[in-house]
């Protein structure tokens, strides 16, 4: 509770007193009735009587408005005389006896100091400060006398627990005696019992070391009989591997018979073969050699000349051109595939677009014949592709840290010289990379206009 203000006191002052002031806060059960009195009185004053600060609350109802504007309530009492002297008119409507006593300035002596200090407070007669420090003595004193009593009350239960604590202390040493008697008691049987394990194990010591004499004896034995059979198992071993080495040399001798090189030589071979055997379709060689009468100086009937001959240039975005090369004899078309997506359907996701290109490119090969390799970069995938490869179509992906490109160019080197390989890409370094390995290089639109006819 806020100090009394001195103009204010001289308000309520009547007939020249002097001023009469708290020199401490008001105590906590005085001011706890005085905000209740403030608020029981508080529902008889209309809302222009209240101050402006506690308009707001004048719909409450008595414990909410004490619970609430407690503070409020109190600093306007103190701060405002009006507000007070209108308090104190419902105080001394709601209790004119007590009120007419503390005006008279001879308050029951039997009441509670602190029911005497609250309407003091409100109405300030003449010695409302002593009422109001007798109060907050007695308030004082009473605490002491209540706190005097917990302790003696505390005081009489510890030394109830402290007597109890002696009594089961002594009986808790009167059971451990007892235990340690029968602790004792079962030591001495023990140690009778371990004399008498001790013979025993004596006794069994000299039993051991008997046996140990006959199982080294048995052991010694045992080892000859080990020792003769690793000797026989060693040359069975020499034998098992001279015949093994006998085995891996028929084995070395039949797979240098079908080393890479010979696979090499002979698919540069058939190449040739088919190559010579096209060479002749396309010529239209007779399959009879030359003639003795061939070659008497006679006039013979005019024939056609290859000039007579009509030809028909293919150009390099003509999809024909590719169906020429995959038409030689053991033909190879290589793939660059996302080369080849990127350009035809660059905005489909990445499985998708490998998907199109393998169907187009098993169909092609089912017409053709051609052996036909796709490469993918390996870079471009998050996890392992699970794919099952279209027929006829071989699918690669580059290893880490290898690109697609440095792939095509080794599918290339692989090749033997001679074989047509022919490479789909428009990235003009790998095409120039193969065009310098022997390989034809074709732009992935080619591939693209020819997979559109399939």
């Amino acid at each position: 509770m806020a100090q009394s203000s001195s103009g204010a006191e001289s308000a309520d002052a009547a007939g020249g007193d002097a001023v009469e002031e708290l020199d401490r806060p008001l105590p906590d059960g005085v001011r706890r009735r005085v905000v209740a009195l403030v608020s029981d009185a508080f529902g008889g004053l209309t809302v222009t009587e209240l101050p402006v600060q506690l308009r707001q609350y004048a719909r409450f109802t008595p414990s909410r408005r004490a619970k609430f504007a407690g503070n409020a309530m109190a600093a306007a009492l103190e701060s405002d005389p009006l507000f007070r002297q209108r308090i104190g008119e419902r105080l001394g409507v709601a209790q004119p006896e007590l009120t007419a006593a503390l005006e008279a300035g001879s308050p029951p002596a039997a009441a509670d100091p602190a029911d005497v200090a609250a309407p003091a407070y409100v109405l300030r007669p003449p010695g409302w400060v002593k009422l109001v420090a007798a109060a907050g003595e007695e308030a004082q004193r009473a605490d002491a006398e209540r706190v005097d009593e917990e302790t003696r009350r505390e005081l009489d239960r510890l030394r109830a627990e402290l007597a109890g604590a002696r009594e089961r202390a002594k009986s808790e040493s009167d059971r451990l005696r007892a235990e340690l008697d029968g602790v004792r008691k079962e030591a001495e049987s023990l140690h009778r019992k371990l004399r008498s394990a001790q013979s025993d194990v004596r006794r069994g010591e000299a039993v051991l070391r008997r046996l140990a004499a006959e199982t080294e004896a048995v052991r010694a034995e045992a080892a000859a009989q080990v020792s003769a059979a690793e000797s026989e198992t060693r040359r069975v071993k020499a034998r098992l591997g001279e015949a093994e080495s006998a085995v891996e040399a028929s084995r070395r001798a039949a797979r240098e018979g079908r080393s890479v090189e010979d696979m090499r030589l002979r698919l540069l071979l058939d190449t040739l073969l088919d190559s010579a055997q096209g060479l002749r379709r396309e010529l239209a060689l007779p399959p009879a050699a030359v003639r003795p009468a061939d070659l008497v100086d006679a006039v013979e009937p005019g024939r056609m000349s290859p000039k007579d001959v009509a030809a028909r240039a293919l150009s390099e975005t003509d999809p024909a051109l590719l169906d020429q090369l995959l038409a030689l004899p053991q033909a190879h078309l290589v793939v660059d595939g996302y080369n080849v997506t990127k350009t035809g359907y660059p905005t489909m996701p990445l499985e998708k677009q490998r998907l199109r290109l393998l169907g187009g490119l098993a169909m092609l090969a089912a017409q053709t014949g051609a052996e036909m390799t796709c490469v993918f970069d390996g870079a471009e995938l998050a996890a392992p592709v699970l794919l099952a490869p279209p027929r006829g179509v071989r699918v690669l992906f580059s290893k880490p840290g290898v690109t697609a490109d440095e792939l095509i160019r080794q599918l290339v080197r692989a090749e033997p010289p001679g074989r047509p390989v022919v490479v789909v890409s428009t990235d003009r370094e790998v095409a120039d990379g193969v065009a310098k390995a022997g390989a034809r290089p074709v732009a992935s639109a080619l591939l693209l206009r020819r997979l559109s006819r399939v």
